[in-house]
């Protein structure tokens, strides 16, 4: 419906420019939320392309990284999920592209690594789906090979929000990682399983220092030294700079669903 009525025109068919525009609300809005405090900032690369990685244990995990983030986040997503009418849209215009899960979905892997190649940063929960159980499951494979096959860093972020909801609106943390760079892995098969796993424990350390954060009322530092940082501002590459900002190229159709009709 978004889309029908032109309202993407408002953002200048550019994810950034979304990004800006939600800047002004949505800090706002998760303070309402959740109490919340952010760890390792700084550590968001400033320009090029990216994989962050996460943790998934919450539905309020996208946007709760997203206030703590100094740069644009491209979410990959289930399909499904932008198919709800206006929200979808919307996290479309933001840069969220749909992926079909439970098959290989190369046109989405196609725009995944078009993103980080273009000097975007692409969000991947490394699980695949939410967890029910309340810690970080097994991770799969996609956020090592995108990274690995196009040369850019894995940036690790452990959150914990598990439980939360509007009628539980429990405190939060976001712990950035190290950005991690995994050149010196193969890339095949067995280099993008042993590249997850490392990937993998870095998570479940960052979660757990998490998880610590809210445990102790969101200290000056984690326990490992990573000290806390206020809610930055969105910084991330220029118009005109680095990178399109979306791919227009037929297999890109599938992924981007209703909004590809609008860029191109």
């Amino acid at each position: 419906m978004l889309f029908e009525l032109g309202a993407y025109k408002l953002f200048r068919k550019d994810p950034l420019v979304t990004w800006t525009f939600m800047r002004v609300w949505l800090p706002p809005l998760m303070r309402v939320l959740a109490p919340s405090a952010g760890y390792g900032i700084s550590r968001m690369p400033a320009t090029g392309g990216a994989v962050l990685a996460a943790n998934h244990l919450s539905a309020l995990d996208p946007p709760a990284i997203g206030v703590y983030s100094t740069r644009a986040i491209r979410y990959m997503t289930k399909a499904e999920l932008l198919q709800v009418p206006i929200a979808g849209e919307f996290m479309r215009m933001a840069g969220t592209f749909g992926v079909r899960r439970g098959e290989g979905d190369r046109d989405s892997l196609r725009v995944a690594r078009w993103l980080v190649r273009e000097g975007h940063v692409l969000g991947m929960f490394m699980e695949g789906t939410r967890q029910k159980l309340g810690y970080p499951g097994p991770a799969h494979s996609g956020a090592a090979m995108v990274a690995m096959q196009e040369g850019v860093p894995v940036v690790p972020v452990g959150i914990d929000a598990f439980g939360w909801s509007l009628r539980n609106r429990r405190p939060y943390a976001v712990a950035i990682g190290e950005p991690m760079d995994l050149s010196g892995f193969p890339r095949n098969g067995r280099g993008y399983k042993e590249a997850t796993g490392i990937v993998e424990a870095e998570l479940v350390r960052l979660w757990r220092l998490a998880a610590q954060a809210v445990a102790d009322g969101f200290p000056e530092r984690l326990r490992d030294g990573t000290e806390r940082e206020e809610e930055p501002r969105l910084r991330d590459i220029p118009h005109g700079g680095e990178g399109r900002p979306w791919p227009t190229e037929p297999w890109a159709e599938g992924p981007l669903g209703p909004l590809y009709e609008a860029i191109r």
